[in-house]
Order: structure tokens, then sequence, then C-alpha cells
């Protein structure tokens, strides 16, 4: 059994950056094994080394080796400047189609291109990629919120892989997906025409996720909302008796719309609420690379209250931050997979929201795991008043929230075991 795997990591540096997508990774590899323990699970990724260190079980394959393969067309160079642009539009559409209906034709030919260019290391890469694609009995993409505006390029990539998988009769899942806000009406047009023919399809249940599907034309009958993957790792790793601190979070991104400005206006609201409740302060950042820095926004949270704080940023692997959350009474957090590993573990949580994107995926978490979730947005007028209210009402709960929210974290662990068992299906 052959399994290649796509990922929802970032690239290049900020591959292993984030910890939300490595744990999602490292279920999906865990819950492969389960179903196949002899399997030859290969990764598409920037850098095997830090994939030995996450997930040893797994094989690395060069995911540049796919950007060459999707990217690159047939060596007709020169010819695009001489040619009218209808012929080399046609061109072009003929490339993609001999790599979707002949393969084989189009490695032998892209391959000897690279060689008689002097390009070894995409050669190689390319031969590592389409060894591991020509074998594969089995594409998963595993949990992923890559699906919305701020992320064309790996939207591209995916459904180039998800395309050809199915173009080759491979079976796909995409599992634990996080579909919208998107509206790039080149990515939309594609996700129409590839998505419904893939054999399995799981989401984790972000607010508007399963209307966004139901406009693709797929029927409700043919996906299903089971949770986020990275939810029993959490929910294994909870501690016995609650935490006493107070956990933050805060995303300073692109994505969610965030700067400088949101970081000091939260700053006096939690340190405040903190003091009144004789509660320690820990920071708790999912992502750490050069794009996203958790840690940098969390230290300057911290300025006034805790000077010797690094922010978190040694924590460096799932199983360290969701230890982290276990210390906590509540957390309040900006990042999504924060909120995921406290919730599982039966910690309340006040999450932070600005953008459309976190707003749906923080009100989905509501909705799966009901009391105990809160959302606050930080555009919002009343903010101050509302964060305050919101904390005080968890802080007050969290007693009795803590068994609740567990059992909505076993019900979804549940659902999306299930989700995995039926794979074996897709294989006959």
């Amino acid at each position: 059994m052959r399994i290649l795997l796509g990922t929802g990591l970032g690239r290049g540096v900020a591959e292993y950056g984030n910890m939300g997508d490595v744990a999602m990774l490292q279920a999906g590899v865990t819950r492969l094994l389960r179903l196949w323990p002899s399997a030859t699970i290969q990764v598409l990724t920037d850098c095997s080394e830090d994939l030995v260190v996450h997930c040893p079980e797994a094989k690395p394959v060069a995911h540049h080796g796919g950007e060459v393969w999707f990217g690159e067309g047939l060596p007709i160079g020169q010819l695009t400047r001489i040619l009218p642009s209808s012929i080399t539009l046609k061109l072009a559409t003929f490339s993609k189609s001999l790599r979707l209906r002949r393969p084989g034709l189009f490695g032998l030919i892209l391959k000897s291109k690279l060689r008689l260019r002097d390009r070894p290391v995409d050669l190689n890469a390319v031969r590592e990629f389409s060894k591991a694609f020509d074998k594969a009995d089995l594409v998963v993409i595993c949990g992923a919120g890559g699906f919305f505006d701020n992320c064309r390029g790996w939207n591209m990539d995916t459904l180039d892989l998800v395309e050809a998988a199915i173009q080759r009769h491979v079976p796909v899942a995409m599992l634990g997906q996080n579909f919208g806000p998107l509206a790039d009406v080149e990515v939309l047009a594609r996700m129409k025409s590839i998505i419904p023919s893939v054999d399995l399809l799981t989401l984790r249940g972000n607010r508007g996720g399963a209307a966004f599907i139901e406009s693709m034309g797929i029927g409700n009958s043919k996906f299903q909302i089971t949770g986020d993957e990275a939810i029993e790792m959490a929910y294994n790793l909870r501690t016995e008796e609650p935490g006493r601190a107070l956990g933050i979070n805060m995303r300073v991104s692109k994505s969610a719309e965030t700067g400088s400005d949101d970081v000091q206006r939260l700053k006096p609201i939690l340190q405040t609420f903190s003091r009144r409740q004789n509660a320690d302060m820990i920071p708790v950042p999912i992502s750490i690379h050069p794009y996203d820095r958790d840690d940098v926004a969390i230290k300057e949270l911290l300025v006034g209250f805790d000077e010797q704080s690094d922010g978190g940023c040694k924590l460096r692997t799932p199983m360290k931050v969701i230890k982290q959350i276990g210390r906590c009474r509540v957390l309040a957090s900006g990042a999504y997979h924060a909120a995921v590993f406290a919730l599982s573990q039966g910690i309340p949580v006040v999450c932070l929201a600005k953008s459309p994107y976190f707003g749906s995926k923080f009100l989905g978490l509501g909705d799966q795991f009901g009391p105990g979730c809160e959302t606050v947005f930080l555009n919002d007028p009343e903010m101050p008043e509302k964060l305050n209210e919101a904390l005080e009402k968890v802080w007050q709960s969290a007693e009795t929230l803590r068994v609740p929210l567990q059992m909505a974290a076993r019900r979804q662990i549940e659902s999306s075991c299930g989700a995995y068992q039926k794979i074996r299906n897709l294989l006959g």
C-alpha cells in the first residue's frame, strides 16, 4: 500500500512553523498507519529533515518536483515570442492535456527538456515526484485551512495534484478541510470542475463551509463535517486537573487582518483581567516562522506584566503547545489551532477574530463545541466591554464547562476517525 500525502503546511521556511498544521499532518499519518500498518506513506515536503523530526514514519517526496511537473509546459521556448498568442494558448492547453492524459510521454519530454537545459536539481525532483505519483494507490490531502482568498498558490497546487490523481483513476480523499471565504474566480472555476469528483471529502466545520461546498454542486450526502484532525491529539493529552492561568495568543497577519494597533488595544484588557483574577498570563504561540510570529505579538501583550517572557518561542512541537495550554483555566486566542487544542482538553476559549476568514473558523468551532467557545470581533466598537464580559463568563464557568467540552471533542474524534475508516472502501 502506497499513499501520497499532500499537506496544509506552508512552503519553504514557513513549512513546519505552524504547530496546528504540523498536528494535522501528524494526525493524518497516524490514522493512515492505523488502517494500513505496513503502508508506505510519502509526504510532499520542502524539508525532509523537518519531516523526519515530526513524522519519522513517513517518507519525504520533493514538493518542488510537483511544482516543476505541474508548472512546466512543453519546450516551446522562444516560439512564444514569434507565434500569435492564440497559437501559444493552444500549445499550452495541449501541454496540460498531454500531462493529464499521457503522463508517461509528458514525463519523458519534460525530463529531456530539464536535462538539455542543465537543470539537475529540477530533474531529480521531478524524477522523485513522478515515481511516487506513478506508484500511489491513494492520494490524501490531510487537514488544511487553505481554500480561502489569501492562499491562491496552495489552492492551485492542491487542485493540480487532485486533478491529476482523478485523471489517473487513483482514489482521492480530502480530509478535515476548511472552505471559504473564497471569491477568486479562477480558483472557484477549477474547484467546481475538480472537487465534485473527489472520492471522500470531510470538513472541519467552519461557519459557511457546508454551504460553500454545496455551491460547488456537491450534495450534502457526499461530504461530512467531522471537526478538526488535531482534536484527538489534544484530547489524549488532557490533564486531570484544570489549570489556573490565562493563556494568550495573538495572530498578527494578512489573513487575520490584524496589526500592532490591535495588540495595543488588547494589552490593557487582558492584563487587567489577569490581575483581577490573580492569574498568570502564559504564552501559547501556534505560528512561529518569518511570516507569522505569534510569539512576537504575545511578547508585546506581556510588556508591563511579564518582561521575562520569550513569547513561547521554544514551544516548537504540537505536544509542547498542548501541554502549555493544559496549564490554563481559560484561553484568549487569535489563532484557530490554539483554540482547538484548548477546547479539546475541556478548556474554554475566547476567540479573537477580525477577518471574515478567522471569523468563520471561530464561529464554526462554537458550532462544534457549543458553550465554552466565545468569539469577540476586534473591529466591534464595543470590543473592550464584550471581551471583558466573555472572559468573565468563561472564567467563572470553566469547571462546569470542562466535561461538556470534552464530550464534544469525543464526538468529533469518533466522527473523524470514522471517516478515515471509509477510506478502505475507496480501494475496493
